[in-house]
């Protein structure tokens, strides 16, 4: 993981940058893999109460590497044709490997499985793969100039790193179908527009970190119960979301942290939590 992502914690923050920089920290075989060790990394920690995920260098995610389309058109689909000797992130799709999902689908999918919300910064582009990492986060702060696209038609092929289950849920289905058949290259600012980007920022970076900070002085146990929660809201029924609620409330009613929130709002100081459940 260490030559395409690090991770610093600070005060319960855990600040992941991609910094494969040579390529605008594209996704090639090397990189899903760190993107999948790093999610399970933070999923581990119980001391980190949120997460933000940026690019270093000149872009947030370029998307899928080069060398990766370059194989699809070397090596065709055919009867006898040679495979490609480089690792292939496109071998295997149907496979579910990581739950109810691929090895490609889960580096996006495991930030909407961490137990911690996860902010997004995102600057310079994100096209293709990398636009569906940034949807992986629930939060999206985005740099008013910043490159977009559902950049996967311009190579033939669909959104499939999870990016179909996620969108349907942000923006309206035509918008969805009108960026996906196209390819069109969008603006952080209509990304907001859209629904895509939560907040704009000339500073993305420092405004996440900022916000992390922020909802790592909350009680951890109810942030990660509204996680889970806000991840069910898509497709259970209103009547499975209301049986939900109580039974987290019940859960974290009472409990220390849940205590030591109170006492600390009463006397007007930080909180002092200990580590999430």
């Amino acid at each position: 993981m260490k030559d395409r992502i690090t991770i610093d914690v600070q005060n319960g923050v855990a600040d992941v940058r991609l910094i494969r920089t040579d390529k605008m920290n594209a996704l090639d075989d090397a990189m899903f893999a760190a993107l999948i060790e790093a999610g399970q990394t933070v999923a581990a920690d119980p001391s980190i109460r949120a997460v933000v995920l940026s690019g270093e260098g000149r872009a947030f995610c370029a998307g899928l590497d080069m060398g990766n389309f370059g194989r699809m058109a070397e090596t065709p689909k055919v009867e006898g044709a040679r495979k490609a000797t480089a690792p292939d992130v496109t071998e295997g799709l149907a496979s579910r490997t990581h739950g109810i999902s691929n090895r490609a689908q889960y580096a996006v999918w495991t930030w909407r499985e961490a137990p911690v919300p996860v902010i997004a910064a995102v600057h310079g582009v994100a096209f293709g793969g990398g636009f569906q990492l940034m949807l992986g986060a629930d939060i999206r702060i985005v740099h008013p100039d910043t490159k977009l696209s559902v950049m996967e038609i311009k190579w033939g092929l669909i959104p499939d790193m999870a990016g179909t289950a996620i969108m349907r849920s942000l923006v309206r289905d035509d918008v969805v179908r009108e960026l996906t058949y196209t390819g069109r290259q969008f603006s952080g600012t209509e990304a907001q527009t859209l629904g895509f980007a939560t907040l704009l920022s000339e500073d993305p970076r420092a405004r996440a970190l900022e916000m992390a900070q922020e909802i790592a002085g909350k009680n951890p146990d109810a942030i990660s119960a509204a996680k889970k929660i806000f991840n069910s809201a898509a497709d259970a029924s209103d009547a499975d979301l209301l049986m939900q609620e109580s039974v987290l409330q019940a859960q974290i009613i009472r409990t220390p942290n849940q205590v030591e929130a109170v006492l600390s709002t009463m006397e007007k100081r930080p909180g002092q939590f200990k580590n999430r459940a």
